[in-house]
C-alpha cells in the first residue's frame, strides 16, 4: 500500500534540518505546527503520524482509521496515548540515544556555571564592580569545586548513565542513583542506588534525566527540597512537570537550596508571567528554553532516525516499539 505521512510540527526542528523523505512510495504532507482543534482534520487520511508535539490520543485514534503508525520525533512519548494506540494495533516508535551527547554536555554546562557563579560575576563586571575593586579579584559570590562532591541523579537511562560517566571520569564526582521501581540485580552492580531520604539528603548536585510519569510528576517539590542540603542545586533538562514551579521557586527565596538551572518547562513556551521570571535576576537561577537536546549534530541525527523507525516499520521491521 501507498503510505500518507503527516508531520504534525515540522518547526520543531529548526531550518538547517533535513528531514529526508522515506524510501518508499508515500505522500508526504507537513505543517509547521498543529493545535489542538486541528490534528483530527490533518490525520484523518495519514497511515503514519510524525509527531513531536502535538497531542495523539484516544479521540484522534477514534476519527483516523487509517493510521498505522505513530512515529514520535522525540525519546519522551507522553503526548501520546500508548495504551490505546496499542489497543488498536497502532504502532509508536520513539528517537533514543540521538541527544547522548548533547544533554550531558548542556547539563554539565549549567553545573558549572552554578557551581562557580558564573551569572554572578558576569553581572558584576558589567555593573563595574570589578573596575571599582581595591583588590585584584572579586569575591562577590561562592565558588565550589566538583571534586568530591557527589552527583544525585534522577533516572539511570542512556542520559543518565552519560552524565554519570562525565562526571565521575571528567571531574571526580561521585555518581549515585535515585532508586525507583524497577530496579534490576544486574543495574544494582553496576551503579549504586540511594532511597529517597538518604538521596536528596547526601546529594551536592541534584540532575533529572528520567521520563515524565505519574510516579515521576511534581517529584522534585516542596518536601524534597527540605530535605536537602541548602547547599545543593538542582538541574532539569528532562520535563518541566517533574519539578513543582512553585515550590522551586519558594525554595529559591527562602535559600532551601543554592540553586537550580531549569531547561524545561511544564508548559511550553512559558505564558508571560511564568514564576520562573521573577527569578531571572537572581545570580543562582539559569532558565534555558529547551535547548539542553538542540545541538545541530543531535537534531540531525534524531531526524534521520524518526524516518529510520518509519522505513523500517514499512519494511515489516517495527524498531524502538514503545508500549
Amino acid at each position: 500500500m501507498d503510505h500518507k505521512i503527516v508531520f504534525l510540527d515540522a518547526q520543531s526542528f529548526p531550518p538547517q534540518i533535513t528531514m529526508r523523505r522515506p524510501d518508499f512510495p508515500h505522500a508526504w504532507a507537513e505543517y509547521p505546527s498543529t493545535a489542538p482543534g486541528q490534528v483530527i482534520e490533518r490525520l484523518r487520511e495519514a497511515t503514519i503520524a510524525i509527531v513531536n508535539k502535538a497531542r495523539v490520543d484516544g479521540d484522534v485514534l477514534d476519527a483516523c482509521p487509517n493510521l498505522k503508525m505513530v512515529a514520535v520525533s522525540a525519546t519522551g512519548t507522553d503526548i501520546i496515548d500508548v495504551a490505546a494506540c496499542k489497543a488498536r494495533g497502532i504502532v509508536v516508535s520513539n528517537v533514543r540515544g540521538y541527544a547522548v551527547d548533547t544533554v550531558p554536555e548542556h547539563t554539565f554546562m549549567l553545573i558549572l556555571a552554578l557551581r562557580r557563579s558564573l551569572l554572578g560575576f558576569s553581572r558584576d563586571v558589567a555593573a563595574g564592580e570589578w573596575s571599582r575593586a581595591t583588590r585584584f579579584c572579586l569575591f562577590t559570590h561562592p565558588i565550589a569545586d566538583l571534586k568530591g562532591a557527589r552527583l544525585g541523579i534522577v533516572g539511570n537511562g542512556e542520559l543518565g548513565r552519560a552524565v554519570a560517566s562525565i562526571g565521575e571520569n571528567g571531574f571526580g564526582l561521585e555518581a549515585v542513583f535515585l532508586e525507583h521501581d524497577g530496579v534490576t540485580d544486574a543495574q544494582r552492580n553496576d551503579m549504586p542506588f540511594l532511597a529517597f531520604d538518604e538521596f536528596m539528603a547526601s546529594s551536592d548536585v541534584i540532575t533529572v534525566h528520567c521520563p515524565l510519569t505519574p510516579a515521576t510528576e511534581n517529584l522534585l517539590n516542596r518536601d524534597a527540597f527540605a530535605r536537602m542540603k541548602n547547599s545543593a542545586i538542582l538541574i532539569n533538562t528532562a520535563r518541566g512537570a517533574i519539578v513543582s514551579e512553585p515550590d522551586l521557586v519558594e525554595a529559591l527565596e527562602r535559600g532551601t537550596i543554592a540553586g537550580a538551572a531549569i531547561d524545561v518547562l511544564a508548559k511550553e513556551p512559558p505564558a508571560v508571567g511564568h514564576p520562573y521570571y521573577q527569578l531571572l535576576e537572581r545570580p543562582n537561577f539559569i532558565l534555558t528554553p529547551h535547548v539542553a537536546w538542540a545541538s545541530d549534530q543531535a537534531m540531525q541525527r534524531l531526524a534521520d532516525m524518526a524516518i529510520e523507525n518509519i522505513e523500517n516499520f514499512v519494511a515489516g521491521k517495527p524498531s524502538n516499539i514503545v508500549g
